[in-house]
């Protein structure tokens, strides 16, 4: 942890992207805006620095964190790109796909990025700012999502302190997310094959059985507001705060147009008011599977396992 009593908040402009850059230089713990959710980022050279994420999350061991980078050359320092590979990220880099690929052996990174994998998860980010933090640097950034661990992502700097305030050195504050769930992870075998580890807000056509864990948000119960969550609901029962979608109205409304990109944006923000809330149980209106709305569900199902 780096021990510091409050957690400092800058601005995402100029001046502030180049104190996070300082501050990561020295193998501090940055969080960091993402079109996603916010990130929690060390120096991902560093095992010093990665050791950091994971005392500040109470992340376990086993659980790998994804590295960003600028772009593709960048990326094929530290993980081996087939064709397959490299078309993916051609395609949708910069922007919220992450691909796990075989790991470079002079990658020169810290283990504990991959967990002990032969494998390594990589994205580029599309947020400006975090774009512009990155060009700043010459090694690449470790960052998880800048929240504990197995508790409810971070889409507001206001969401990184609810559960980080005082465990990481600086929050880089670039107002709301866009997307609002994490990146769609994808695996490239050495066949060529492509497989899906978790789905996101980029759909490719790929499904995967994640039947062990090799990447983020593969944990059967993860992103936890701390209380029981019953989901398809279409009214709240006595105690529960309701979680509304299209016709159902609730006490926090993910999109009253039925919307799932919106809802989607607003899911953790929702969650979070839930997991504030005075009612001791949450209930979820139910959300369609059509495109982002099964990244949606999937975070609700581990939300509530």
């Amino acid at each position: 942890m780096s021990g510091k009593d409050v957690t400092e908040v800058v601005l995402a402009d100029a001046a502030g992207i180049a104190r996070a850059a300082r501050c990561l230089e020295s193998g501090g713990l940055v969080a960091v805006p993402t079109e996603t959710v916010y990130g929690l980022a060390a120096r991902a050279d560093s095992a010093e620095a990665v050791a950091k994420i994971y005392a500040a999350k109470g992340r376990p061991d086993f659980n790998p964190l994804i590295v960003h980078v600028t772009g593709v050359e960048q990326a094929a320092r530290y993980g081996v790109f087939s064709p397959e590979a490299r078309a993916l990220a051609e395609a949708h880099w910069p922007g919220p796909l992450t691909l796990v690929v075989p790991r470079r052996a002079d990658s020169g990174l810290a283990d504990a990025v991959t967990a002990g994998l032969a494998t390594i998860a990589l994205r580029a980010p599309a947020h400006p700012a975090m774009r512009a933090l990155l060009e700043q640097l010459d090694f690449p950034l470790a960052a998880p999502s800048a929240n504990r661990s197995g508790f409810i992502s971070p889409t507001t700097p206001g969401h990184v302190l609810a559960s980080l305030d005082g465990r990481i050195d600086l929050v880089l504050d670039g107002g709301p997310t866009r997307a609002g769930v994490e990146s769609t992870i994808v695996a490239v075998r050495a066949d060529g094959r492509v497989e899906e580890l978790r789905p996101g807000p980029l759909s490719i056509g790929v499904r995967g059985s994640g039947a062990h864990i090799e990447a983020p948000g593969q944990l059967a119960s993860h992103y936890a507001p701390g209380k029981p969550v019953r989901l398809n609901a279409e009214a709240a029962e006595a105690g529960e705060f309701l979680i509304g979608f299209g016709k159902i109205a609730g006490d926090c409304t993910l999109s009253a147009s039925g919307d799932v990109t919106e809802a989607a944006a607003r899911l953790y923000a929702c969650l979070h008011e839930a997991a504030l809330a005075s009612q001791p149980r949450i209930a979820v209106a139910l959300v369609p599977e059509g495109g982002v709305g099964r990244a949606i569900n999937d975070r609700l199902r581990r939300a509530a396992a």
